[in-house]
C-alpha cells in the first residue's frame, strides 16, 4: 500500500483526517492519488478517504476542477452513504461545468425522492438544486414541491436549510414573474442550454 493509502485505512478521528488534509495541501499529484481511493473499487478506502477528501476541497477548490466528471460518475454507482455525502458536499462548494450539470441535477432530485437517504445527503442535494435554480428558472417549481414533500417528519438540519432554500427561490420566482411581464418574450434564459431533467 502507498504511504497515502496506508493514512486513510488508519483514519480514525478528526485529528488523522486533518493530517491527511494537511498532506495533501496544495499538491495536484497527492490531490489526484485521494480521488483515486474515492472512485476505485475498494468500498473501504472509499469511505475513509470522502472524508479528508471533501475537507480538501473545503480549504483548495481549484485541487478538485479535473475530477468533477469523476466524481459525479461514481455518485452515480451504488456506494456507501458517506462516500456520497462528502462528494455532495464538495460539490455544492464549486461551480460545475455546464456539461455534468444535467447528470448532477437528476441525481439530487432522485436522491431528495428517495425516502432512505440520510437527511444529510438530501440536505447537501437541495443546495446544489438551489444552486443550480440561479441558471435553470424552470426547476424552481418542482425544488419547491420536493421540499413540500420532505418536510413532513424531516430531521431539524433538513428542514433549517429546506426553509432557507424555500425563501430563496420563492424570492426568484417573484423576480422573474416580475420580469416575464414585463418582457415580450418572457424568457429571462437561454433554452439551448437546458439540461435534461426527467423528473
Amino acid at each position: 500500500m502507498t504511504p497515502l493509502q496506508n493514512q486513510v485505512m488508519a483514519l480514525r478521528h478528526k485529528g488523522q483526517m486533518q493530517d491527511i488534509v494537511q498532506y495533501i495541501g496544495v499538491n495536484q499529484a497527492r490531490f489526484s492519488q485521494l480521488v483515486e481511493l474515492v472512485t476505485s473499487g475498494n468500498p473501504e478506502l472509499a469511505r475513509r478517504a470522502a472524508w479528508p477528501l471533501s475537507n480538501c476541497v473545503s480549504r483548495h477548490p481549484n485541487l478538485v476542477k479535473p475530477h468533477l466528471t469523476a466524481l459525479i460518475d461514481r455518485l452515480e454507482k451504488p456506494c456507501h452513504a458517506a462516500v456520497s455525502r462528502n462528494i455532495l458536499r464538495l460539490l455544492q462548494e464549486v461551480p460545475v461545468p455546464e456539461s455534468e450539470q444535467g447528470r448532477l441535477m437528476n441525481y439530487c432530485f432522485s436522491a431528495l425522492a428517495k425516502r432512505d437517504v440520510p437527511a444529510a445527503n438530501k440536505a447537501f442535494s437541495l443546495t446544489i438544486l438551489a444552486g443550480l435554480a440561479t441558471h435553470y428558472p424552470e426547476i424552481r417549481e418542482e425544488i419547491l414541491l420536493c421540499i413540500e414533500d420532505q418536510l413532513p417528519g424531516a430531521l431539524p438540519s433538513f428542514r433549517s436549510r429546506a426553509q432557507k432554500i424555500t425563501r430563496q427561490l420563492n424570492g426568484l420566482l417573484q423576480a422573474g414573474h416580475s420580469k416575464a411581464t414585463d418582457s415580450p418574450s418572457g424568457l429571462s434564459f437561454n433554452p439551448s442550454s437546458k439540461p435534461t431533467h426527467n423528473p
